[in-house]
């Protein structure tokens, strides 16, 4: 018999499931209660002193207020309190560290279902590309006040590039409910879709436009000929198509072009392009007017705007006599964000 108790007794501690941990806890102050309460030590006990005492003893802290008096009260706990508490206690710590582990081992290689909303989330792995876009979204939150979680979501067999500043799940494909529901894609606030393949962004984009009609999109594309395609299925989302042959073209005719735009999108350096909502408590205002506002007010640069029903039709260097209304976008260079608006401004600019 006892070889087969000492096998079920090893099968049950080296699977090490919580409830394992619970019968042993039991055990252990359910035998040392009754040993001391025969040995008669009438102080140890005492429902709320003997839970202490325990505690105290068998994690070896010891803090000597209480202790046995009688001479098998001492040899019980001598022989069996302090030695089984230290095997139980090292369980509980063993258990407990090992679960934050497997947390933690989860969480990197993005087995967790995420519980996140009005995120940023980023679909497809492109590797260094990747890891500048995802360091280039985590400098532009920090000039917003909204502050919104960044959620990387890849098919490709990786950890998390960034552990501390993103969050990251793992899926088999990016058109399954079950997984996509892993990165609350119902509840984004922004998807960027960017993966080597062409036709996997795709059907990534009709997947996401169905799933999460009002969020705004943006998809990469290296064919520029597929842009209108999608377009035609899915008007929300906003395509971007490589640009790099463009910017050649364009700095043989007109030198520093390329770096002119490189400067315009990298907030780490020089002037830098933001977008701005006209609120909807503000009047309708002249291009004029904004144009000398954000001069005057804030050394930044009308560039273009676009209606608040069209965000993705964009018209560039606007006339002056142009009027905007509430819920409008414009777009704007300046050295930085410009997050806390005096709108007034704007408004007695319009009446000069």
């Amino acid at each position: 018999m006892f070889p087969k108790f000492r096998k079920l007794l090893v099968r049950v501690f080296a699977e090490m499931r919580w409830y394992t941990v619970v019968l042993a806890l039991l055990f252990y102050g359910v035998t040392s209660w009754l040993l001391l309460f025969f040995a008669g030590e009438q102080a140890l006990t005492q429902p709320v002193d003997f839970i202490y005492w325990l505690v105290v003893t068998g994690s070896t802290v010891g803090y000597g207020d209480l202790s046995p008096t009688t001479t098998s009260g001492k040899y019980i706990v001598s022989i069996y309190i302090i030695p089984l508490g230290l095997s139980i206690f090292g369980l509980v710590l063993g258990r407990i560290a090992a679960w934050v582990s497997e947390q933690w081992q989860k969480g990197a290689r993005g087995l967790k279902s995420l519980d996140v909303e009005n995120h940023i989330l980023v679909l497809g792995w492109n590797g260094p590309r990747t890891i500048r876009l995802l360091e280039l979204l985590i400098r532009e939150r920090s000039s917003i006040e909204d502050n919104p979680d960044i959620v990387l979501c890849v098919r490709a067999n990786i950890t998390n590039p960034l552990p501390d500043q993103v969050e990251f799940v793992k899926v088999t494909t990016f058109s399954n409910d079950v997984d996509m529901d892993k990165a609350c894609i119902a509840n984004a606030g922004v998807v960027i879709m960017d993966n080597p393949e062409d036709d996997l962004t795709m059907t990534t984009a009709l997947y996401c436009s169905q799933r999460n009609p009002e969020a705004q999109m943006i998809a990469y594309f290296n064919d520029e000929s597929l842009v209108g395609l999608l377009q035609k299925h899915c008007p929300n989302v906003e395509c971007t198509p490589s640009v790099a042959v463009e910017m050649l073209a364009k700095s043989a005719f007109d030198p520093g072009s390329s770096v002119l735009h490189h400067d315009l999108l990298d907030v780490n350096l020089g002037q830098a392009q933001y977008s701005l909502r006209i609120p909807d408590d503000v009047p309708p205002l002249k291009v004029e007017g904004i144009f000398q506002a954000l001069k005057s007010n804030y050394q930044a640069t009308l560039i273009g705007m676009a209606r608040g029903n069209d965000k993705l039709k964009i018209q560039v260097n606007p006339d002056l006599d142009t009027t905007l209304y509430s819920g409008d976008k414009i777009y704007y260079i300046a050295h930085q964000r410009i997050n806390k608006v005096r709108w007034q401004q704007f408004v007695e600019a319009n009446n000069v």
